[in-house]
């Protein structure tokens, strides 16, 4: 049968007041009659309930976090894991609401003032209008980003993003200084406003290869589970194939790099390929990519949403982390 608050008080020999008081405001409780209640808890098997603990403190001890894509893409995976190895630590939950479309994005603001159940909100990757800012100030809750767009100009509290511009031009300037100029740029064909980083991505690629006299070609594919066999169709069936290639991810750039070998192409002797994130099997499979490091940022939001709930300033609210150039086996000089 399961232990209840009273049997440790009495195996405790305090008061049930005592005991709560253990669990939610030990700076009240001396460490002898702490350490007595703690010793009795592990001895039935006893926790205090989460909905006692959030009565107490006046919070929900829930995180809601807004993500658009797969959530088992690397670089989605990764913020997870560091948001919930910071607010594992400090009892909270993290509510995860997947946002497929523009009107899933809609009705999830639409009800945030009837819910009023989450003590934060993250948004991942994703711009959100002015409308939506004043839904979340009616709910008076601190609104975080993560690669999300224009943050403080939308009335964020705080926010932290890799520099997409930094990292895209030190990949076009990569392949220009290796002599290439026939460079394909392979993007996935998401919804802007659900996915902005990616989109800041390929402007800034974009921009960077025309500022150097380069017109790259792009080859735009799906999400779905031939992607990249359609998208290598699309590069065969074109007049010619592009001495290189930058990928929008590592997750479009490492398969990519399978089937095009399987298609008789030697990389990086006729085709080099960039492309970016560093993640999980890169450095395995020698790919050249840009580096960054979601669960790093992770971290930094998570810190910075608890301090925000704690009603504490942040002395860098909105930061920025530098993207870095890896440079492996997968790009090498134009052969002529």
């Amino acid at each position: 049968m399961k232990s209840s608050i009273q049997d440790v008080a009495q195996l405790a020999h305090v008061s049930i007041s005592t005991v709560s008081r253990s669990f939610t405001r030990p700076d009240l409780v001396s460490k002898a009659t702490r350490d007595k209640v703690m010793k009795a808890a592990d001895e039935l098997n006893f926790s205090i309930s989460r909905s006692a603990a959030a009565l107490k403190t006046g919070r929900a001890l829930r995180i809601a976090v807004l993500i658009s894509g797969r959530l088992n893409l690397w670089f989605s995976s990764s913020i997870m894991e560091g948001l919930n190895e910071s607010f594992h630590d400090e009892g909270y939950d993290i509510s995860i609401y997947r946002m497929s479309s523009a009107e899933e994005r809609r009705a999830f603001f639409d009800m945030l003032p009837v819910r009023r159940n989450v003590d934060a909100v993250i948004v991942i990757s994703f711009d959100i209008d002015s409308n939506e800012i004043r839904q979340l100030r009616s709910v008076d809750v601190p609104i975080i980003g993560i690669n999300s767009s224009l943050p403080e100009e939308r009335g964020f509290n705080a926010a932290v993003r890799i520099d997409d511009k930094q990292g895209s031009e030190l990949a076009a300037r990569h392949l220009i200084t290796l002599g290439h100029r026939d460079i394909a740029y392979i993007r996935t064909d998401r919804e802007v406003t659900l996915h902005f980083s990616v989109q800041g991505r390929f402007d800034s690629f974009m921009t960077c290869c025309k500022s150097n006299g380069v017109e790259p070609r792009v080859f735009v594919t799906d999400e779905g589970k031939n992607n990249i066999s359609k998208v290598v169709t699309q590069l065969l069936s074109s007049d010619h194939m592009p001495t290189a290639i930058a990928c929008q991810e590592d997750g479009i750039a490492i398969p990519l790099l399978f089937q095009l070998e399987r298609n008789g192409f030697t990389i990086p002797n006729d085709i080099s390929i960039i492309g970016y994130d560093d993640s999980t099997y890169a450095r395995d499979l020698g790919l050249t990519t840009i580096r960054q490091t979601p669960v790093e940022m992770a971290h930094e939001a998570a810190r910075m949403t608890l301090a925000l709930i704690d009603k504490q300033p942040l002395d860098e609210p909105f930061k920025t982390f530098p993207a870095q150039l890896i440079v492996r086996s997968t790009t090498a000089r134009l052969r002529h």
